[in-house]
């Protein structure tokens, strides 16, 4: 049995090591470098022929401009000697004369054919394709129909010219033998080919390792990746450089901070909740436990238990409302007049609670908004300040237009709000760390504040002194470009960056204050 299972561990390990092979050469920088190696040599083989076709077009066209300048000169000294009945020794000593003078290229050949004879200067040397063929010449001869008469035949080059000499039919034949040019561009480009494969072979080598360096962190984001689980979020990429890879990188890191945050907001979300509803529960529970048969003592245990499920379904619906606040088509769109609506916000929160009441502004002019819920966003600032001021304070309204904007505040004269309070008063369950009082709410009053006021694209603006008292100011814009797509796109409410985001905040006096 031992053995057999050390046999499966063995094939399991070569099966593994094959898959990782066969991962490394079918992987992205496999694929780059195969696909790199491949059109760098269709590039190279495409240059290769290119050159060559121009090699030779040029070099044919050069030994033809040579050979019809010299025909061209031949046929001026023909044309000057004008010879009274020549015999065949006068062309030859003509041909002799002027390659003696003319030709200097020992692979260039003149011929001159006369009715149908043909003379050569006795210093021209025939090439061996001439002496194994002496029809060859009297073919090439022939007259060639067209414009320019320069022919390339493998690696030979002819131009033939007919001539008039006194009446007689004649033919000057240039041929030029490019084989050695040839042969040595051929031999170059062969050189080329051959260099370029081996330093081809030798940069894709070298690609090979550089691409593995650039391409680590995408390794490293394979493996952070398959790292990462429901509790442990903590691993992050290293990054390095300013590329594309390291902006991908960078946005990956900055893509796990915000899940990181948003599952610790729902753990801490989730343990605030339970610990909100544990107490109500307990309180309904022990008291159920207790109850005796004592008619006064029913009614008082039934009397504290709705009074605990009351507070639990407020909480509910606080709760409800917030995740609400997230969707698309929460609000109900409508215009409201300011000056009206804001003497009704002002009734409103006077029943609140016994305080020195004002109304400081009313602005004059209309907006587009939800009026029930910019109601309830004013009337939570101004319960929030009622649980902080004691009678006799001051607590005032006022609304204002300024820039195509609408401007809803509440200002208090009481304790104020301490400076690291304020940073996070609007997250759920927030509350004053050295306030001397409590409040009864739930502390998800100041959260669905925030919640409204971004659903209707707006901010809040705090500031506190402590012992002078705090003003929230609601800034909401007076139209709704975008009211079907103004909550699209908005993600969960992420309260940790609503101080960056949402919330102007400011605090001068570093001293002890309230939630």
């Amino acid at each position: 049995m031992r053995n057999r299972a050390t046999n499966r561990q063995a094939r399991r390990t070569r099966v593994n090591r094959l898959r990782e092979w066969w991962l490394a050469f079918s992987g992205l920088r496999s694929r780059l470098l195969i696909w790199y190696f491949l059109l760098t040599i269709c590039i190279t083989l495409v240059s290769v022929l290119a050159t060559f076709k121009i090699f030779c077009d040029l070099e044919e066209q050069q030994a033809g401009d040579r050979l019809q300048r010299d025909i061209d000169l031949l046929q001026q000294l023909v044309s000057q000697q004008k010879p009274t009945n020549p015999t065949a020794d006068t062309w030859v000593n003509l041909l002799d004369r002027f390659v003696a003078k003319q030709v200097q290229d020992p692979y260039e050949y003149l011929f001159l054919v006369v009715n149908g004879q043909l003379y050569r200067s006795r210093q021209t040397v025939l090439p061996e394709f001439l002496r194994q063929d002496p029809n060859l010449i009297a073919r090439w001869a022939q007259p060639i129909p067209s414009k320019r008469p320069v022919v390339r035949e493998g690696y030979i080059i002819r131009v033939v010219q007919p001539i008039q000499i006194d009446g007689q039919n004649a033919v000057v034949l240039g041929i030029y033998d490019a084989t050695l040019r040839y042969q040595m561009g051929e031999k170059a480009l062969i050189i080329v080919v051959q260099v370029t494969l081996v330093a081809l072979v030798l940069f894709s080598a070298i690609a090979w390792l550089t691409a593995g360096r650039l391409l680590s962190p995408l390794h490293q984001l394979r493996e952070t990746a398959r790292a990462i689980t429901e509790t442990d979020l903590s691993r992050r990429l290293t990054v390095r450089g300013t590329d594309e890879i390291a902006e991908l990188a960078l946005t990956f890191n900055n893509m796990l901070d915000r899940l990181q945050a948003a599952f610790t907001s729902q753990q801490d979300f989730i343990k605030d909740v339970s610990h909100e509803l544990r107490t109500p529960i307990t309180i309904i529970r022990g008291h159920l436990e207790l109850l005796g048969s004592d008619p006064q003592e029913q009614q008082e245990t039934i009397a504290l238990v709705r009074d605990e499920l009351k507070r639990m379904s407020r909480f509910v619906n606080d709760l409800l409302l917030l995740m609400r606040a997230e969707r698309p088509n929460f609000l109900r769109w409508q215009s409201i007049d300011l000056e009206t609506f804001t003497e009704e916000l002002f009734a409103k929160a006077r029943g609140l609670a016994t305080r020195n009441w004002q109304l400081e502004a009313k602005a004059e002019g209309e907006m587009f908004s939800d009026r029930q819920r910019i109601s309830q966003v004013i009337l939570n600032l101004a319960q929030n300040a009622t649980q902080y001021t004691q009678e006799g304070d001051t607590i005032a309204l006022g609304t204002a237009i300024a820039n195509n904007e609408v401007r809803f505040w509440v200002r208090d004269t009481g304790e104020g709000i301490d400076p690291e309070d304020q940073e996070r008063i609007f997250d759920r369950f927030a509350r004053g760390s050295n306030s001397e009082r409590r409040s009864e709410g739930s502390g998800l009053g100041l959260s669905i504040v925030y919640a409204l006021v971004k659903a209707h694209n707006g901010h809040v603006e705090l500031f506190s002194r402590l012992g002078e008292g705090a003003r929230f100011t609601v800034v909401l814009p007076r139209r709704q470009p975008e009211i079907n797509a103004s909550l699209q796109g908005r993600g969960r409410l992420n309260n940790s960056n609503f101080y960056q985001q949402a919330v102007a905040i400011q605090h001068p006096l570093p001293r002890e204050g309230r939630s």
